[in-house]
This record gives structure tokens, sequence and C-alpha cells, in this order.
């Protein structure tokens, strides 16, 4: 086992985005949706509708540029480090700023490490000296982007929390700020319950919890969160009991057909996103194919989908002491109540309901969310 950090630069073969075009222009289409809305807007309440996938398909495969990507990864310390065996991936930009403070921020599914690199320079380089600023690492999940893929279960959300802790050490932090949501939220989470000592503070958009059997005392706004939570969760969780339970199902799908994992991330991305009725509203095209083909380049479809068998049912209980901070952001899928937040995160600092914005709001919204992260920490002294 090696303790180096070692520099990555990643470039795909251009065999492997030639196969990605050839099995575009080969796809085997489905007939279409049976369902239509009135006005002639895309119905969507059958998943991705045929029409706008065969756009979406056709730009794929004749204008989208991968190495764009590729090069702003390759720009943003990228590297790879063995931890319990793993090979671990992440970006890492150091701040020139002499009184920076380290953040590691982590994203969840079906996300990957583009999301902090939208926010990571704003967040590094504020270009003013009355923000603060951050030397921000972002690791990719185990079993996402371009480390390694765990040969044999283990890896949960504890175990990863565990392992930002010596990755955090091996690039000199050994104390340091935590964020992320989703699955991110919850490795955030765990290092602020099983690291104390090391986490100076934590915010999360996503401050999962252990949900009491007394629902009272809600204001109207809350009530709605938790109605439309209960909804999501009836009606729109079907993504998670088929990762958790068939994760190797879902793996032979998004290995072997890129419109598979294409509609699997697509569907997900509109129905989470702050939009009315046009994701265009909150993701260009591209970004929704920047995240798709990072996870088709890295074969990591099935991979990723495994980390919900290792975290099923998810374990929202352990206290968490450390100061901590959320945001709410309108059209996330999971809106907690600020009592229910209080009562795991003892030492709620700061929580905060943004105007826009929706489960990756690195994306929809990058600067509210580097705001979210400034006034977090600022109200958490080193």
């Amino acid at each position: 086992m090696t303790t180096d950090v070692r520099p990555f630069a990643l470039h795909v073969p251009e065999a492997a985005l030639d196969d990605l075009r050839e099995r575009l222009r080969r796809t085997r289409w489905p007939e279409a949706e049976t369902v239509a809305r009135a006005d002639g807007t895309p119905d969507w309440s059958q998943g991705p509708p045929l029409a706008y996938v065969r756009d979406l398909v056709d730009h794929w495969a004749t204008a989208y540029d991968w190495r764009r990507v590729e090069a702003a990864l390759n720009a943003h310390g990228q590297a790879l480090t063995q931890v319990d065996g793993l090979d671990l991936h992440l970006l890492h930009v150091r701040s020139p700023r002499a009184d920076a403070r380290p953040l590691v921020i982590t994203h969840g599914w079906p996300s990957s490490v583009l999301e902090p690199l939208a926010v990571m320079d704003a967040l590094a380089d504020p270009g003013d000296d009355d923000l603060p600023a951050f030397h921000v690492v972002a690791p990719s999940l185990p079993g996402f982007g371009f480390g390694g893929r765990p040969a044999a279960t283990g890896w949960d959300v504890d175990r990863t929390a565990d392992a930002w802790v010596e990755l955090m050490a091996r690039l000199g932090h050994d104390r340091f700020y935590a964020a992320g949501g989703d699955w991110g939220g919850r490795v955030t989470a765990a290092l602020g319950h099983r690291h104390p000592d090391r986490v100076a503070g934590l915010h999360s958009f996503t401050p999962y919890v252990v949900e009491p059997e007394d629902r009272g005392g809600l204001t109207e706004t809350e009530q709605r969160w938790v109605e439309a939570t209960d909804t999501f969760r009836r009606t729109g969780g079907g993504y998670s009991l088929e990762q958790s339970t068939r994760p190797q199902t879902v793996a032979y799908l998004l290995t072997d057909s890129p419109v598979a994992q294409l509609t699997w991330v697509l569907d997900k991305l509109w129905a989470w996103t702050d939009h009315d009725g046009d994701l265009a509203a909150a993701l260009t095209v591209d970004q929704v194919l920047d995240t798709v083909t990072l996870y088709w380049l890295s074969g990591t479809g099935g991979s990723s989908a495994r980390f919900y068998a290792e975290n099923f049912p998810p374990d929202n209980a352990g206290e968490v002491g450390v100061p901590s901070a959320a945001t709410v952001f309108p059209a996330d899928i999971e809106k907690v109540p600020r009592a229910w937040v209080e009562r795991r995160f003892t030492d709620l600092r700061s929580f905060t309901r943004a105007e826009r914005g929706g489960h990756f709001p690195m994306l929809e919204v990058p600067d509210t969310y580097v705001d979210a992260l400034r006034h977090a920490f600022a109200a958490m002294p080193w």
C-alpha cells in the first residue's frame, strides 16, 4: 500500500470516443411515450420523452466536445491516492491566499466531481480579501469517476468518511471544513459525527435526519416540504430501490448502452432541478452531457449504483456536534424542517433558504452555493 498522492492526467483514448459515437448512431429506439400535454410541450410523466432524447443523442454524437471537460479536470489538481486498498480520485485546488482554510466537498448521485469543479475557483480565489478563501478538495465517491471500483463489499458512508480524513491528511490538511449534499451530505454528516476533532464545521443542503413520529408544530411551508418529500419517496424512489437491491442488473444496462446511461441520469436531472418544465432553465445541454459522458467513459454506472447497496437503508442517526449549517434549495426533493435538523445537528449555526435551485445547486446556481458556504463558515471561526 502506498500513501503517495499521485498527479493524474486524464486522456481518454480517441477510440473510446469513436466507440461512443458509433453506439449512439446504432441506438435501437423504443416507441414514444403514450402521454402528451395539451400545450404541446414534452410530457415527462413516463420518463424522458423520445423526441427530446433523440435530439440530445444527435448533439452528443455530432457536436459534443468531451476534450473541453477533460482539460478542465486536468487543470484542477487531479490526482489519485490509495486508501484502504482502493484508488481514490480527487481534485485539489490550493488557494493563493495565506489565510485560506481547507474544505472538502463531496458530491452525490447522479453526480461527480464536475459539481464541485463548478465552484472551486470562486471558493479558492474570491478576488476580494474580505471574503473567505479555501483550499478545495473534491474527491470522487468510491466507485465513481476515474478512481478505483471496489471489488468487495464494505465501502459504505462511514468508511468513506474515514478515508476522507486520511486523504485530507495526506494533502496536508489535518483540520478542515466539510460540505456536500445527497450522498455527499451523508458523508459530510459522518465526518462530523465520527471525526469531530478534525472537522471545524460543516455545511449540507441535504441534512438527513431520523424523522420524528410526531410531525406537529410545523409551519405551513414546512408542512408542504414534508408532504412533498412523502410524495417523492412514494412515486420517485424506484431508482433507489433498484440500485440498492439489484446493482449488478443496473450495471449491465448502463455499461453497455450510452442511451441507457443518459436516460437513467437525465430522468433525475429533469425531476430534481429548478425549472418550469424546461430543463434548459436549470442546466445546459452540455452540462447534462458532461455528467453522463463522465459516467460512460469511466464505466461507473454499476459501481456507483452499488454505493446504494452498501448503504441501504441509509443511516440518518448519529449526533453531529460540530458547528453546522444547512441551506434549503426550493426545488430539492427532500426538504427538512429546521427543528428536525437541530435534533441531529446540535450546534446548528445557520439554516437558510435559497431563492432558486434544486438538488444540484453547484451546477444550477453556483454563485448562490458559494455564497451559502461563505456565510456558513463565517459563523464557524477556525
